[in-house]
């Protein structure tokens, strides 16, 4: 039964959302105002096939990491996402966890900067919302890559270019940083699973945690490889926002450079990639 409500509610809810309100484009003829299943999906970061049997009911039991992402996709209210978690046969997250909710007005703020990569990142840099700018820039992240602590040390890395010692710089600030947050949040076992998971597959993870870092790690400025247009050096500003807990990252060139021209360069290519 709950699957069932779960799967009439993500379509209803699918149709109220226009492209334009989600940052999408809107060309080509639509049978109704709302996203189409497959833009659901991209927002989402799941496969068009699963929304599809999510909505039909065939498929049971959606995670908690799949309800929070279908509800930031269809700009839910906090109401309705406590209602979306609930219809989904799940507990929605309470006190002492990692919040992942992204209020309206910080959708509004990634709608506005279109021609600038902004990503969102909840307290354990997990990545909870990028614009098209940004993934243009930094490439999707599925699964455990969309933590930046696991791809550190665990996973695909990024096109961010490092020297040894920025490198090690960055480590102890990641490692510093998650031990903040879980001093913070320690009834997450979410966060509690990540950490163990790092300790068991990494060597390096495991020694910094164990030696008590504090270090902080400066995101003032990055180089990052870019496969087409090249290496890009740009600002890179660290948001917050009040109550939330979330991070917002933005990455900015000075103006009449040529990483401002290479960005520019990469907007217009990132949005052709998306519309076709």
């Amino acid at each position: 039964m709950a699957t069932t409500e779960f799967g009439h509610t993500l379509r209803r809810w699918r149709d109220r959302v226009s492209p334009e309100t989600a940052g999408l484009p809107a060309g080509g003829q639509r049978r109704a105002a709302g996203l189409r299943r497959e833009e659901l999906a991209l927002l989402a970061g799941i496969s068009v096939d699963y929304v599809t049997r999510l909505e039909q009911g065939r498929a049971a039991n959606p995670s908690e990491q799949v309800v929070e992402a279908l509800g930031r996709a269809l700009r839910v209210s906090a109401a309705e996402r406590d209602h979306l978690f609930h219809v989904a046969g799940l507990v929605p997250p309470g006190q002492g966890t990692v919040p992942a909710y992204i209020p309206a007005s910080v959708q509004r703020l990634l709608d506005r900067l279109t021609g600038t990569p902004v990503a969102v990142s909840d307290a354990t840099w997990t990545l909870l919302l990028a614009n098209p700018m940004y993934t243009a820039l930094m490439g999707e992240r599925y699964g455990k890559d969309r933590n930046a602590v696991w791809r550190t040390f665990l996973g695909s890395g990024s096109q961010v270019r490092h020297s040894p010692d920025s490198l090690r710089k960055l480590e102890a600030g990641q490692v510093a940083g998650l031990r903040a947050t879980a001093n913070r949040y320690p009834a997450d076992l979410r966060l509690r699973r990540l950490i163990a998971e790092l300790r068991a597959g990494s060597e390096r993870f495991a020694e910094l945690w164990d030696s008590g870092t504090a270090e902080r790690h400066d995101v003032s400025r990055k180089t990052v490889d870019h496969p087409v247009v090249g290496t890009l050096t740009l600002d890179c500003d660290l948001l917050s926002v009040e109550g939330c807990d979330l991070r917002i990252m933005v990455y900015t060139a000075e103006p009449g450079t040529e990483d401002a021209e290479r960005l520019a360069l990469l907007g217009v290519l990132g949005t052709q990639s998306l519309v076709g």
